[in-house]
């Protein structure tokens, strides 16, 4: 293994490839690492995801309080937020990498995607060195060894993109082909209906059961669909939806506030205001005058 082009990659990587925006995502890459004796470090913890991959040596990962052996080809993510911590008496060789989603810039499929990371159970895979995690992370550093050459940025780009993604595929199970290869295909065809429907039905009450029962499947199995496949329950969804449809006519209609929540399903608006300032932050007619009378033509919540 050439480590003095790794150790070029590493360079070019974090002079050139620092965010990455393709099909929905955006990520800011906060640094590039390979380091050939990784020893101990102190137990710490980002605000960020960090992947890292072991090259050769041994050692132990600590995280959450839970000890996990290193050795060739290992994989593990430290996630937000978790302590943890790097030790080895004879050194790692280490490549590793610290990126995290612009959530602003980037689709709510993404933004579920990359909750799902950070509560994922898996967090230290045994790799093989022909894996595409593997190879993709070599053929990265080394293309970013050699010097720059049309579409030199591009293809930089477009490879570190195929390796977040593939290092997310190892983590997130829903991004796994592998795991769903027993899932039936109809999954996916009811949960594109039962969002659709709900849509155009958030004027209703919108009961689990009802719906299911409408889909002619039973409460248990829709429930179950959105979590495996979005990573999130179906109340939390219908309630999501309803508060942004809410936002949208707050900002474009002339409804009253009780329309609004009759329009959006709530069963009083008592209980729409209350609901909506808890996830919003400020109450309804607030919000109107604040970014429909100042004629604010978006809103974030971020």
């Amino acid at each position: 293994m050439n480590l003095n082009k790794f150790l070029s990659g590493k360079s070019t990587l974090n002079e050139y490839i620092h965010r990455l925006n393709q099909n929905g995502a955006s990520f800011q890459v906060h640094y590039w690492g390979v380091m050939q004796k990784h020893y101990d470090n102190l137990l710490h913890k980002h605000s960020f995801f960090e992947v890292c991959y072991v090259v050769e040596g041994e050692g132990i990962y600590i995280d959450d309080n839970h000890t996990y052996s290193l050795q060739e080809n290992t994989l593990f993510l430290s996630k937000p937020e978790v302590l943890h911590q790097i030790k080895s008496e004879k050194g790692l060789f280490l490549l590793y990498v610290a990126f995290e989603l612009i959530e602003s810039e980037s689709s709510e499929k993404w933004i579920r995607i990359m909750e799902i990371a950070k509560q994922c159970p898996v967090i230290v895979i045994q790799e093989k060195d022909d894996t595409p995690t593997t190879l993709l992370w070599k053929s990265l550093l080394i293309q970013a060894s050699y010097r720059k050459h049309a579409f030199f940025e591009e293809m930089l780009s477009n490879i570190a993109y195929s390796l977040i993604i593939s290092i997310l595929q190892n983590f997130v199970p829903s991004l796994n082909h592998s795991n769903l290869e027993n899932v039936p295909e109809v999954y996916s065809l009811l949960l594109t209906q039962a969002i659709l429907y709900i849509h155009d039905n958030l004027a209703s009450s919108l009961k689990l059961s009802e719906v299911a029962k409408h889909f002619h499947i039973s409460g248990r199995h829709l429930s179950r669909i959105f979590v495996s496949e979005l990573g999130v329950s179906y109340s939390k969804y219908v309630l999501d939806e309803r508060i942004k449809k809410a936002v949208t006519l707050l900002k474009k209609s002339n409804l009253s506030i009780k329309e609004i929540s009759e329009e959006t399903g709530f069963i009083s608006v008592q209980y729409f205001t209350r609901v909506f300032t808890s996830m919003m932050q400020i109450s309804p007619a607030r919000f109107r005058s604040l970014y429909v009378d100042s004629k604010t033509t978006e809103f974030s919540d971020n």
